[in-house]
């Protein structure tokens, strides 16, 4: 039988919606998106490369709460509203993730909540 916990910090934003931060269910983790807000002001950050460490530092927190790490993420969405920040998601991603890299995929949308240019998340896996 599956056992369902709701994972929850405050060191990453709470929730602005009808959802948990992010939810396990025996050893898989999936964590909601997470968007460049600061935990604390809940303001967004001011710039993309802002946004995008801000993104990879809220989904650390949940997964450290969840009693794992960013290495336990097997998959992991991207959005953003603007394709050619890319690059950057690639270059600030290799600070916060080592290889083996988690399967991942990167969506262009036409807009996200806030008004952020980037959104992210992600399922873990806790293996034995």
């Amino acid at each position: 039988m599956a056992t369902r916990q709701i994972i929850q910090t405050p060191d990453a934003p709470a929730a602005i919606g009808t959802y948990s931060q992010a939810v396990r269910v025996n050893d898989t983790v999936y964590l909601s998106g997470q968007i460049g807000l600061d935990p604390i002001t809940m303001q967004l950050a001011e710039s993309t490369e802002g946004q995008i460490h801000r993104v990879f530092q809220n989904l650390r927190a949940i997964a450290t709460a969840a009693g794992g790490s960013l290495d336990d993420v097997i998959k992991l969405n991207i959005y953003l509203t603007d394709l050619s920040h890319f690059a950057k998601v690639n270059e600030i991603m290799t600070t916060y993730f080592h290889q083996p890299f988690p399967a991942r995929a990167a969506v262009g949308v036409a807009s996200l909540p806030r008004d952020a240019m980037v959104e992210a998340d992600a399922v873990m896996v806790f293996q034995d």
